[in-house]
Parts: structure tokens; sequence; C-alpha cells
């Protein structure tokens, strides 16, 4: 599991997909949340604008395991 260090409260689940390197710039996150299942705390998410805090779990198929933490 990868852990993605951030510095704030909470960050956004598209602004955690450029952070984690899955996505090349913020205009990709709809497109890669609509194409791709992405699960938040074991809950299918699709929510662009949904807040990650610390010790939130973000499991991608393919791409990979992640934990926020501060």
């Amino acid at each position: 599991m990868t852990e993605i260090q951030i510095d704030t409260e909470y960050i956004t689940l598209g602004q955690f997909l450029k952070v984690a390197d899955i996505i090349q710039s913020g205009g990709m996150a709809k497109w890669f949340l609509s194409e791709h299942e992405v699960f938040v705390n074991d809950d299918l998410d699709t929510r662009r604008g949904r807040k990650l805090r610390e010790g939130d779990r973000v499991f991608i198929p393919k791409v990979g395991s992640f934990v926020i933490t501060l």
C-alpha cells in the first residue's frame, strides 16, 4: 500500500489522482473516474470532489492501493 502524504485537512479525489501520478492533469479526473472503478474505504466512488482525509484508503484495480497520511 502506497502512502500519499498531505499537509492539509483533506484532499479531493481529483487532486489525489494527480498527486499520486495516476493522471497528468486535473482535467483528466472526470474522464478517469468515468472509465475506471475507484474504491474509497471499500465503497465505489465517482465523485472527483470527494474529500479524502487522513486514514482513508483508495483502491484502484490494476493501478494500486493507497492510504492518505498527514
